[in-house]
């Protein structure tokens, strides 16, 4: 091993430690990679001159059109949320099956998969349905880790379900990889993967998943009746206004995926749809004028956020490959048994234990620009697919102990009832369950190949 490629490997586990230490991800990934770029540049492994590259790639970060999505996205789910339009069909749909044994927990993942099509967002849909749901279940007997694991599992959906922030920042990486990947194979007029491309491809695996929560939830309530038994029907009003609670979200996904599927509009121009829809939507219910401003403001924190930790994972990047990082990478890749599959099993296995200590945005910005471009140089390797299998990998992640942050969320509003130790228990299963959907992905393909190339082939 050589000097660099030593450096590199250190560097990538100087950022975990900081990470696991608790310092800011975007200040990490940064300050570490400059603390690097310097040793390298003094041991001649390195020449600093290459972080002048820096401004450029911010630039070009600034500017890519399809990262333009991400705020307005985040704009919709954030002013969904604060509507209380959620809230209003979590209500509905929780009397609609609530004299079913295991009923709420049906509610609360439906209501978490329409939640996921319209908000795109984790903590939104968690905080939403943790406050309104887990009292509901805990009052009427509901086993207080089926509760908890039901509310941190449905929250998720918001991850893999299109429209999702993660899968557009997934998409743009991805996309560099992938060009990189060919022109490295002396194609110089290299195919793209655009975020179309995976929103289609997640669509199946998304309801795969919605439809393994409830037979898991079919089955518990087989089993053990008393851990999600029917509400009375006396305490369960009729589900009145349920069309129209319904109607809201539906005609918002309808709008946003609908135009996107089939090729009205990109991903940026429908995310844009989106942010007006859930603007009239508020204006409906007479909230638009009170909520505008804390919207605006928190969409504004929350987009700082990522592009902030973006441009610490460019620099991080661009040293990483100055010291040879991504050759190392290519060549362990390479000659790991098992040929492409080893190699895939590998990185899939590597993403799912640092889902324990970093969360994913930092593995979409650090560990993806490594592994991907020698992932796709190899043979038979669709990127749609390996996409959608590191999107459903990256939803294990938001529910990982100790640092999922559904965990956090949940923490925060569920009721005194609810303790750490139910919500790690609960999610338990539900992550076994994700890793089961992996495994199908594994050997059913076509279930993230089928709607990309149906629409765009």
């Amino acid at each position: 091993m050589t000097v660099p490629e030593f450096l590199a490997i250190i560097m990538v586990a100087a950022v975990v430690v900081a990470l696991m230490a608790g310092y800011p991800v975007a200040l990490t990934l940064a300050g570490v990679s400059l603390g690097f770029a310097v040793l390298g540049h003094a041991l001649g492994a390195m020449n600093f001159s290459i972080i002048g590259a820096l401004p450029q790639r911010i630039f070009g970060v600034m500017t890519n059109d399809v990262l333009l999505a991400i705020p307005m996205f985040i704009f919709m789910g954030v002013m969904l949320e604060r509507s209380r339009i959620a809230e209003d069909l979590l209500e509905r749909m929780g009397r609609l099956f609530g004299t079913l044994r295991g009923g709420l927990g049906y509610s609360v993942v439906l209501v978490g998969a329409l939640l996921a099509a319209s908000t795109g967002m984790v903590g939104a849909t968690t905080v939403t349905i943790g406050l309104i749901m887990l009292p509901a279940m805990l009052r009427h007997g509901y086993d207080p880790r089926l509760a908890a694991g039901t509310v941190a599992a449905s929250a998720t959906l918001a991850q893999i379900i299109p429209p999702s922030t993660v899968l557009v920042l997934l998409g743009d990486q991805l996309n560099n990889s992938y060009q990189a990947a060919q022109l490295a194979k002396g194609s110089f007029a290299p195919n793209v993967i655009s975020v179309s491309d995976l929103f289609a491809g997640a669509i199946l695996p998304g309801l795969l998943l919605v439809g393994l929560f409830l037979a898991y939830l079919v089955a518990m309530a087989g089993l053990r009746p008393a851990s999600c038994p029917a509400l009375p029907a006396a305490d369960v009003p009729p589900a009145t206004g349920l069309i129209e609670a319904l109607l809201a979200p539906v005609l918002l996904i309808a709008a946003v995926l609908g135009s996107i599927l089939f090729g009205i509009a990109t991903p940026t121009e429908a995310a844009s749809v989106g942010a007006i829809g859930a603007m009239l939507l508020a204006w409906r219910k007479a909230a638009l004028a009170p909520l505008l401003k804390p919207v605006v403001e928190k969409t504004t924190q929350i987009t700082a956020m990522i592009f902030l930790i973006l441009i610490g994972a460019t620099l991080f990047s661009l040293v990483f490959r100055a010291l040879g990082g991504d050759m190392m990478v290519e060549r362990a890749l390479t000659d790991l048994p098992g040929g492409v599959s080893g190699a895939v099993l590998v990185v899939m296995l590597a993403m799912f234990l640092l889902g324990f200590v970093m969360d994913a945005f930092e593995i979409i910005f650090v560990v993806v620009p490594i592994v991907s471009p020698a992932l796709l140089k190899m043979p038979g390797v669709d990127p749609v697919w390996l996409g959608i299998m590191m999107a459903v990998n990256l939803q294990t992640s938001y529910m990982h102990p100790p640092l999922g942050p559904t965990l956090f969320f949940l923490r925060g509003v569920a009721p005194p009832q609810i303790t750490t130790r139910h919500i790690y228990v609960g999610i338990i299963p539900f992550v076994v369950i994700q890793l089961f959907a992996l495994v199908v992905l594994w050997f059913v393909p076509g279930l993230a190949t089928a709607l990309p190339h149906f629409f765009y082939r």
